[in-house]
């Protein structure tokens, strides 16, 4: 998973930020998909490493995220923002993996639980999807 993280941040494109990323998520089935950051001229509009993976997922028809690598070239673990945490947590469970990675390899190992606790999900809109007050 490591080394599929570093490929995906060798291709990153990110000529405004510098911060390349690249991120590896394997499901339920073992299949492994891999994600790099694309910025844009309309920064910060562009996509973050863990978004691109689990975009890669969900088109080959997965849909559950059993572990996470998250790679950048920085020497102290950075985790998934905000939006990708949200994201993470739409196809895994709050005791999911996260492994935090420089060049040199696992720096850091969190679950998402502790990344995003109190998570919002689903269970948040039954109220009014099922039409009740």
């Amino acid at each position: 998973m490591i080394r599929l993280a570093q490929r995906a941040m060798a291709n990153a494109h990110c000529p405004y930020s510098n911060f390349p990323v690249g991120a590896c998520l394997r499901t339920a089935s073992g299949q492994l998909f891999a994600g790099c950051n694309v910025e844009n001229a309309s920064f910060p509009e562009g996509w973050c490493a863990e978004t691109s993976a689990i975009a890669a997922m969900v088109l080959a028809g997965e849909t559950h995220i059993e572990e996470v690598v998250v790679i950048t070239t920085g020497s102290e673990p950075c985790a998934p923002c905000g939006g990708c945490r949200q994201r993470l947590a739409e196809f895994s469970s709050s005791d999911t993996e996260i492994h935090l990675c420089d060049p040199e390899g696992v720096r850091l190992t969190i679950t998402l639980g502790e990344l995003l606790p109190r998570a919002f999900d689903g269970s948040q809109l039954e109220p009014f999807v099922s039409g009740a007050p």
